[in-house]
């Protein structure tokens, strides 16, 4: 197995607010590098466009400072690490699939917005150093809505909005010293959320927001997951798919999209999933055709 390990700073009201604060997570994450041994990667913390997990989005003005902010420190913890073990890969973004790009309303970001203000921070920066080795992002689709879905007039970006994906990299930092349209990607976090029967409810704390409880059948999850990977396995950039979760969460305001039900207890879907995964491992899921 190839060991991944997400560093992150919290919520957002821990946010790294100064440099100072920044060079500390950097030291902490080259510290983990020397520490555990056989690492793979790194990924530099996670959904920095949304409020939720970084503050502040936007300044008084509305301009964006997130992305900013979040360039300085990924370039910190990216020289931290490759000084502490080059081998292990620094990954960038962790980014959420969708945003309002509004400072008065939610005050989050899209990852569409996001990539290219990061792009102009690194720009800006002067720096002659690369910031991240891939790319991550969480491509999260909206309840009922299929993988193979595209939003070419959006901003959000999901599984079969690779294209956008690769053209917004190549457009942030081309001619620069970070590599953009060949940047290795990884979906760090996809799931898809089933409605809990009624025979494991009593297993789940219920759910007090009005999307609390939506979700697919086991059998529609068994599919998306199929076809998402389905897709990944095509787009020539991309190296991975890490499905969140493995488990349940137990409050139903939380997230549903695990292969086992919050007791360990398998879902009708895992066979399904079994067997996508080892029909791509045997070249056998798709032909990457039209």
């Amino acid at each position: 197995m190839k060991l991944f390990l997400v560093v992150g700073h919290g919520l957002s009201a821990t946010t790294q607010r100064d440099s100072h604060e920044r060079s500390q997570f950097a030291q902490f994450s080259a510290n983990v590098v020397r520490e555990v041994p056989g690492l793979t990667a790194l990924i530099v913390d996670n959904e920095p466009n949304l409020p939720f997990f970084w503050k502040p989005q936007f300044d008084s003005g509305g301009h964006d400072v997130a992305a900013t902010a979040y360039e300085d420190l990924l370039a910190r913890t990216y020289d931290a690490v490759k000084g502490a073990a080059p081998s292990v890969r620094v990954i960038g973004g962790g980014l959420a699939p969708r945003g309002t790009d509004d400072p008065h309303r939610l005050r989050t970001h899209s990852p569409t917005a996001f990539i290219h203000d990061l792009g102009a921070a690194y720009r800006a920066s002067g720096r002659s150093a690369p910031l991240m080795d891939a790319f991550a992002i969480h491509p999260y689709m909206r309840p009922h809505e299929p993988p193979t879905t595209a939003h070419p007039g959006t901003t959000q970006i999901t599984v079969a909005d690779y294209p956008k994906l690769v053209t917004l990299l190549d457009e942030a930092f081309r001619g620069t010293h970070q590599r953009g349209r060949t940047l290795p990607i990884y979906y760090t976090e996809f799931g898809v959320q089933t409605v809990i029967p009624r025979s494991k409810r009593s297993l789940y704390t219920a759910g007090t927001t009005p999307k609390a409880e939506l979700g697919v059948s086991a059998a529609t999850q068994a599919a998306y997951y199929r076809e998402a990977l389905a897709l990944a396995y095509c787009q020539p950039t991309v190296k991975g798919l890490f499905v969140f979760h493995t488990f349940d969460e137990p409050n139903l305001d939380g997230w549903q999209s695990g292969l086992y039900y919050d007791d360990r207890t398998p879902k009708p879907s895992l066979r399904g999933f079994r067997g996508a995964v080892s029909a791509l491992r045997k070249g056998r899921l798709t032909n990457c055709r039209g």
